[in-house]
């Protein structure tokens, strides 16, 4: 147990499981209270399997075992709407808000031009205007303390450089940063800090799926996790196949931090070397 984040409060996104129950966990454990929303349902044209009630229990049960505080809701990060009210009810019941990371999200595979409008339209309406719901949602509370704050906001490795078969996704993360740029420009008077985390394969639901692994393993119907990691670690100079959840929450949490209390405006890698190979 540490003391970087003593009595601060954080929103998750996505924090049901993956890299958002991660950051939870490792918030936590350094003395933040948790505002966590997930949708709790599979989303329409992604491969990404949904989240469920008792996974957004369960990361109820290991934040309340650390002796923290965390109110759940299940809401999706289209829905403004549902959002804000979330937002509130949590600020409400916690007293602020100090550090916000978009962090929900959903994959799904195939070249670009074969793209189904729906599939394109969804992975936009998640992974970008999603994220920047979730800011519009936050942004005011965050102001409203006067205490300054930091955003932190989930991209990608393909949000710096082109992946085969993710057009689309390469466009909302990509797009996540251009979002954080601005968001770092107009609110520093504030001393809002805002920056992206990109990372590489992590072992979540998002790229552990046949959908997924089917894109890792061309010509193989039903890869098998061995042919999966072989394709994975590839992509990596480190010899990993794949980064854990908390690797993520770990650079998440330095910026959330005062230790990066003069950091923003930055994309930061957790790549395993990818971005150089």
């Amino acid at each position: 147990m540490g003391t970087r984040l003593d009595g601060k409060v954080a929103l998750i996104t996505g924090g049901a499981r993956g890299i958002g129950r991660a950051q939870a966990v490792r918030f936590a454990q350094e003395g933040a209270d948790l505002i966590v929303v997930d949708r709790c349902a599979a989303v329409e044209h992604s491969t990404t399997p949904g989240a469920s009630p008792a996974d957004l229990a369960e990361t109820v049960r290991q934040v309340e075992a650390l002796g923290r505080r965390i109110v759940p809701f299940e809401a999706d990060v289209r829905d403004q709407a549902a959002l804000d009210a979330a937002v509130q009810a949590g600020v409400a019941e916690l007293g602020g808000l100090d550090i916000v990371c978009g962090t929900a999200g959903i994959s799904s595979s195939g070249p670009a031009v074969d793209l189904a409008e729906d599939t394109w339209q969804t992975m936009l309406d998640v992974n970008l205007t999603g994220v920047w719901k979730t800011c519009k949602a936050a942004i005011p509370h965050l102001i409203e303390t006067g205490r300054g704050g930091s955003i932190v906001l989930i991209s990608s490795i393909a949000g710096l450089r082109g992946l085969v078969s993710v057009g689309h996704y390469a466009a909302a993360k990509t797009g996540v940063v251009g979002l954080m740029r601005a968001l770092a420009q107009e609110l520093a008077q504030s001393s809002i800090r805002v920056n992206t985390v990109h990372p590489a394969n992590t072992r979540t639901t998002m790229i552990q799926n046949e959908g997924t692994m089917r894109s890792f393993c061309p010509g193989v119907d039903h890869p098998t996790q061995e042919q999966f990691e072989a394709g994975t670690a590839s992509m990596h100079l480190l010899p990993v196949p794949m980064l854990d959840p908390v690797d993520i929450a770990n650079a998440c949490l330095f910026l959330a931090s005062d230790e990066a209390r003069y950091i923003t405006g930055v994309t930061l890698p957790v790549d395993a070397g990818h971005c150089l190979k």
